[in-house]
């Protein structure tokens, strides 16, 4: 079982070089005070680093783009489709496509990661220009 997860035998060719990044360097996008999203993009898959500050809300909202919520500190209220949690530090919540969701803090802040497949479209450009900066650094 191990030898098929672990195993070292290339079934293609490696479509890019890999690389390591320093999410505290990414420059933060604000759409909301107090919300900030630092995304590092894949070839298909986006991770979108997430700071709330205390008493910071991201309004309800859809998008096309399945994504996953993995709280790393703190806590927050998260609502998926009409139903309303309090998500601590391990919690997950799975939003698929078109779904309704939001999430706000209230006394503390919270760090959390978001994963979207495809990438979040909204936070492409941003990303991109990542890219190309860790483009011209190894140039």
């Amino acid at each position: 079982m191990s030898g098929e997860h672990f195993t070292t035998e290339a079934g293609g060719v490696p479509t890019a070089p890999g690389r390591f990044v320093d999410v505290a360097s990414v420059p933060a996008v604000e759409f909301v005070p107090g919300l900030q999203f630092r995304p590092v993009l894949g070839e298909r898959t986006m991770t979108n680093f997430v700071t709330f500050a205390p008493h910071t809300a991201a309004p309800r909202h859809v998008h096309e783009e399945e994504q996953i919520v993995i709280v790393l500190d703190g806590e927050f209220e998260f609502e998926l489709d009409g139903e309303v949690r309090m998500m601590r530090k391990g919690d997950v919540a799975v939003v698929p496509s078109w779904v309704p969701h939001a999430a706000r803090t209230l006394e503390s802040g919270c760090t959390e990661v978001d994963v979207f497949n495809p990438p979040r479209r909204s936070l492409l450009e941003h990303a991109a220009a990542q890219l190309d900066a860790a483009d011209e650094r190894r140039s």
